[in-house]
């Protein structure tokens, strides 16, 4: 660990020179203030001081990108904007990712000699990997549990999110396992409510799951929503699996990266892990961080499935920023960490080709909620068609020409509209 260490990148915007900025950030972050101090010795610093690796000039810019900036006297007007790459000693705070984010994050985002600040990307040590195992079932595990094998896990959501009786739900329950689907997941707005106690909806949900899989011969995952206080989790945790449940889900924002962690030590089946609270931590394009940084923490801290949004989707972002998620997910990260990217948001039949195009893979859970369940012919069509749409981008044959053979994928497209090309 003593020469061991943590690169951080970061596309930062300043109205100094980028010099400066990656000097004040460096200090900032390890062993420096505002001004010098009697401890900060030149043998101090040589140890633990965080180190400028690059510093690379990008565009100007006219104006600000975030509020509160302090200007330099003389100040030309222009807002400098690069890529600077930091190295921080691993010794100072050792392999752990709270402390990780302490340092590589921090109050960086508080400086007043930046006008825009974002985390791009983080190379860790292989010190990581032996505190961190990462997750316990990934794509592997997932495809065991759920017996799906060369195509994507097809999944939807329960609908409406909140509001509905017991009775109501496992009658949608019963039907959506019954019609076939692979993956059924709680709403990111329903966990432990007081009008449907987690403890009622496990009992209801699991009795249907079972009726369901005497009928079938299939056992439908249901990722229970387990969020809550850490003290929390674990008895969550130990109800769903006490009860035969097979996958937990989490609020990752909620929970923080030490509560996934937490949960991973013990959990016994998949965490499917919800970024809701994501677009606070990254839509303004000078805040925040990057996905490729977010998805490595959540992997190391045990995320077995990882919402990645969709292309197509409901939501502001870019199809383009959609797949460069799908791709970190599975990039191998400390040698393994395999995760699960979850596709949502806006789903139907009509994008798995598009999704495919862009991604040219079949490990990733495609989830739909009204896309399967407000299918013209029902929720079993909505399954079949979502099964379709796949069988066709795989095949490389445009929906509409799949659908003329396939009813269930040609009602969808009547449903829900043409499918649409690519969004930038």
């Amino acid at each position: 660990m003593q020469n061991e260490r943590v690169t951080a990148v970061y596309l930062v915007e300043t109205p100094y020179s980028l010099e400066r900025a990656a000097e004040v950030m460096a200090g900032e972050q390890s062993t420096g203030t505002f001004t010098a101090v009697p401890g900060e010795t030149a043998s101090l610093k040589e140890r633990h001081g965080a180190a400028i690796v690059t510093v690379e000039a990008l565009e100007e810019a006219d104006a600000p990108s975030l509020p509160g900036t302090k200007v330099p006297g003389g100040h030309d007007g222009k807002y400098r904007r690069g890529l600077i790459k930091v190295s921080f000693p691993l010794l100072n705070f050792g392999p752990s990712l709270p402390n990780l984010m302490s340092a590589v994050a921090g109050n960086l985002f508080e400086l007043q000699e930046l006008s825009g600040l974002r985390l791009m990307d983080l190379e860790l040590p292989e010190a990581f990997a032996a505190v961190y195992p990462g997750p316990k079932f990934g794509v592997e595990g997932t495809r065991r549990l759920t017996g799906v094998y060369g195509r994507p896990v097809i999944g939807t959501i329960v609908k409406p999110s909140v509001g509905l009786s017991m009775e109501q739900l496992g009658s949608l329950v019963r039907e959506m396992a019954l019609a076939g689907v692979d993956f059924i997941k709680d709403d990111e707005l329903n966990a432990n409510p007081p009008y449907a106690s987690l403890k009622d909806k496990v009992k209801v949900v699991m009795a249907e799951i079972e009726r369901a899989a005497d009928e079938t011969g299939r056992r439908v995952m249901y990722a229970f929503n387990i969020t809550g206080d850490i003290d929390e989790l674990r008895r969550n945790h130990d109800l769903v699996v006490e009860s035969g449940g097979n996958c937990v889900m989490v609020s990752i924002n909620s929970i923080g990266i030490a509560g996934l962690s937490w949960l991973n030590r013990y959990s016994q089946v998949p965490i499917h892990a919800h970024r809701n609270g994501w677009g606070m931590m990254t839509r303004s394009p000078l805040l925040g961080m990057e996905f490729t940084v977010y998805q490595k923490l959540c992997r190391l801290a045990g995320a077995d499935h990882l919402h990645v949004n969709g292309l197509g989707s409901k939501f502001y972002e870019s199809d383009e920023s959609v797949v460069r998620s799908i791709r970190a997910c599975r990039q191998p990260l400390l040698g393994g960490y395999g995760t699960m990217p979850v596709v949502s948001s806006g789903q139907w039949a009509g994008t798995a080709g598009i999704t495919y195009e862009q991604t040219g893979t079949t490990d990733l859970m495609h989830l739909a909620g009204g896309g399967i369940l407000a299918h013209p012919d029902g929720p079993a069509a909505g399954v079949e068609s979502m099964r379709q749409g796949w069988e066709a981008a795989v095949k490389a044959v445009a929906a509409e020409e799949y659908a003329v053979t396939h009813g269930a994928l040609r009602r969808a497209i009547d449903r829900f509209g043409a499918v649409e090309g690519r969004r930038a």
